[in-house]
């Protein structure tokens, strides 16, 4: 299938998915064209792309982890392969620590709109 297809398939844009070959997320093949030829594969791998990256990991690392999940046929499963566990829980530190810096964050600014609300 050409990349409009697997667009069309996915529901994501042409953009997005040159974007996920730049980062050696697919790997298309090309025609003698130049055209992208994409296969059943690949919109798996969207899947498990979009996936991963709503649960917060870069694509840095989603490129290390890609070949360690597969489909159950309706959902993502990923598989304890070598690097998964230790990859997953440093991102998870990573999150866990944006979390409490957000959390200082909105703290301060109560704090702020409390002292400007009290001054009305």
């Amino acid at each position: 299938m050409r990349i409009g297809d697997l667009a069309h398939e996915t529901g994501v844009s042409r953009r997005l998915l040159r974007y996920y070959e730049e980062q050696g997320l697919l790997r298309p093949r090309r025609l003698p064209n130049g055209y992208r030829e994409y296969d059943d594969a690949d919109v798996a791998a969207v899947r498990h792309i979009r996936t991963m990256l709503a649960a917060g990991l870069p694509t840095a690392v989603i490129a290390r982890l890609l070949h360690c999940v597969h489909d159950d046929g309706e959902r993502m499963v990923p598989t304890a392969c070598p690097g998964m566990v230790s990859n997953l829980r440093r991102e998870r530190r990573r999150i866990a620590e944006t979390i409490e810096q957000l959390q200082v964050s909105q703290q301060a600014l109560d704090t702020m709109l409390a002292t400007v609300l009290e001054q009305r």
